[in-house]
């Protein structure tokens, strides 16, 4: 089966949907149609130079450029995952964290893909290393997110019950035990949630593409399959890398909560 190539025509014929929003964005007053339109826009330019920058580097085939590619996603990634939550660390603690569970996450997970599953010759030929790297990055990059501002805004919002549990003798470990398995189990439902709805209630844009592309289902099935164990694998190794390291930077060895490396409000 061959592909089925897509021409400008076909492209400018669906974005007729898009203009269906814009009208009703008028019609109702919603005041949406002139970010529909510039959202539209950056994703229809950042779509194509990524394409054209990932062309190159397939055709290129160096490994310096397909590092430094997974890098740059990897710096963007970790820069959400700082950004995001309410708290912030002083001293850039949430760049900090965010940088080494991202980078973490992402290298284990593509690497054990690329060297075990996907086996591409050479492993890291980037055709394969970096389009996994990249929905591997997204997605530690959200539960990452999710488990880091759990954590930091469970500490302040819990104060009072973490130092009463010290007063009494417990460790910081033991008295911060509860609001990390909490971060952690947050940062994992959305991706539980998207392998229980699998096949059955949607079905997976990755493997709606390659069937599109041309690819048996059943060999897209297998593709699926794959990367959901390997996203969800990533977003568990974020989440844990991101709750215990603010955790470990919110305590002392003398088993204290130092809420003041949070930056004051």
């Amino acid at each position: 089966m061959q592909p089925i190539l897509l021409t400008p025509r076909d492209l400018a014929v669906s974005s007729s949907l898009l203009m269906l929003d814009g009208v009703l964005s008028l019609a109702l007053g919603l005041a949406l149609h002139r970010q529909l339109l510039v959202a539209a826009f950056r994703m229809v330019v950042q779509l194509l130079i990524v394409g054209f920058v990932l062309r190159a580097a397939f055709a290129l085939a160096s490994p310096a450029l397909t590092l430094a590619l997974v890098l740059a996603m990897v710096a963007i990634a970790a820069r959400e995952v700082a950004v995001r939550p309410e708290q912030r660390l002083v001293r850039m603690g949430n760049y900090r964290i965010a940088g080494i569970a991202v980078a973490f996450a992402t290298g284990l997970t593509a690497i054990l893909a690329l060297t075990t599953a996907v086996r591409p010759h050479p492993w890291y030929d980037p055709r394969y290393a970096i389009p996994l790297a990249g929905i591997i990055t997204g997605n530690v990059l959200n539960a990452a997110s999710l488990a880091l501002d759990s954590l930091l805004g469970g500490v302040v919002r819990e104060r009072a019950a973490i130092e009463a549990q010290l007063a009494l003798g417990a460790t910081i470990r033991q008295a911060l035990a509860r609001l990390v398995r909490q971060s952690i189990r947050r940062a994992l439902l959305p991706m539980i949630n998207t392998m229980s709805a699998a096949g059955i209630v949607t079905l997976p844009g990755i493997m709606t593409g390659q069937i599109l592309a041309g690819l048996d289902p059943v060999e897209a099935v297998k593709y699926q399959i794959l990367l959901m164990f390997l996203l969800a694998g990533g977003s568990g190794i974020g989440a844990a890398a991101a709750a215990f390291l603010a955790a470990r930077r919110l305590t002392d060895s003398r088993q204290r909560l130092r809420l003041d490396r949070l930056a004051r409000r």
